[in-house]
């Protein structure tokens, strides 16, 4: 394969970052050059074997003068610098992929999962939206039980890792875990409101005033309706962070418009792409976020009738929340964009204006 496009990966120094460069490389991604960029204070740094060819490269501040020329642009960078840079570099002829929450529910930029609604990158206008990781591994699941029967309702409790917060939320998590196994007082918590070691908080994500859903809770349901483009689903969520490291867990009841048995669903999620069913209780065997950490994959198990609906499932599901719910699912879009022509057509835009 011709290696044929420059690719920017903005917020290269973080855990996404991170992965996504080194997603390019071992996906085999068509790139003849990878440019990092990140914060100024992390301008100049080398990241050593980060190159498409396992060449070193250096990070780069964002300057106008220095997001020139690219044909793909992956941010994961967070919303302020998003809201920033991602049009600069759309304006520049880049195709942006955004990790960030700020463009997921804008009506003109396509909210993209990779196994089940790539053909709304058709509709883009230079940015693309990677969705929240919960809500990612969920539609995963859920893609081929709406085909087949229609959802008419989910209630949803997730079970969501500290990575999913940050570096200094997992290094919280250890700390404070090192410190009670020692029997020594633990410092005050910085990431968290509550000491998260031994502990589940019924707080992930952010409460804004007046609400009494924190911002995760909001993703599940409004993402989940434009990705599966069925505005009519009513959506409950409960977000729940507890002190695992990597790999969100989720317990999810599907009410379903039309009957579906749970030997049918099973049938139908083990042919889906992007998803692995394990799915044997009376022998332990069921997703685990151990070992869903490092694949790419999204787990489903327990699925099983709910005793009080007639039309109901439940579901346990388990992805790696950076890999599938973050790095994975931006270059899958990106290998999209490819496969489909649209980076093609993105440097022609930046050459015609049109």
């Amino acid at each position: 394969m011709s290696q044929r496009y420059r690719v920017a990966v903005v917020g290269a120094t973080g855990q996404v970052g991170t992965l996504m460069l080194q997603l390019l490389r071992e996906r085999s991604f068509p790139a003849r050059e990878i440019v990092p960029f990140a914060s100024e204070r992390s301008a100049g740094r080398v990241l050593e074997g980060a190159g498409p060819d396992g060449s070193d490269l250096m990070v780069q501040g964002l300057a106008e003068e220095s997001i020139q020329g690219f044909d793909l642009a992956l941010f994961s960078a967070g919303g302020s610098t998003s809201g920033e840079w991602a049009p600069r570099f759309a304006e520049a002829g880049a195709i942006v992929v955004d990790n960030s929450s700020r463009w997921r529910m804008s009506e003109d930029v396509p909210l993209v999962v990779a196994e089940v609604n790539p053909d709304a990158l058709d509709t883009h206008h230079g940015i693309v939206a990677n969705p929240n990781c919960s809500t990612m591994q969920m539609v995963v699941a859920l893609k081929p039980l709406h085909d087949e029967a229609g959802i008419e309702r989910l209630v949803i409790s997730t079970y969501q890792a500290v990575s999913g917060t940050g570096r200094r939320a997992v290094d919280e998590l250890l700390n404070q875990s090192h410190a009670l196994l020692h029997e020594r007082d633990i410092a005050p918590p910085s990431e968290y409101a509550h000491q998260i070691a031994f502990n589940a908080l019924p707080h992930a994500g952010s409460f804004a005033d007046g609400d009494d859903h924190t911002d995760e809770e909001r993703k599940l349901i409004n993402e989940t309706r434009k990705i599966l483009n069925d505005p009519e689903i009513r959506v409950s969520a409960t977000c729940v962070r507890v002190p695992v490291i990597t790999g969100h867990s989720e317990a999810v009841n599907v009410q379903t418009r039309d009957p579906l048995t749970p030997e049918r669903a099973r049938e139908l999620l083990a042919e889906a792409p992007g998803v692995t069913v394990c799915d044997d209780p009376s022998a332990a065997h069921y997703p685990l976020a151990i070992d869903a950490t490092g694949k790419d994959d999204v787990f489903v198990g327990r699925i099983r009738r709910d005793p009080g609906h007639e039309r109901a499932l439940d579901l346990w599901i388990v992805a790696d929340n950076l890999r599938k719910g973050a790095a994975t699912n931006a270059v899958q879009i990106a290998e999209l964009l490819d496969a489909r022509g649209l980076l093609k057509e993105s440097r022609e835009i930046a050459r015609t204006g049109r």
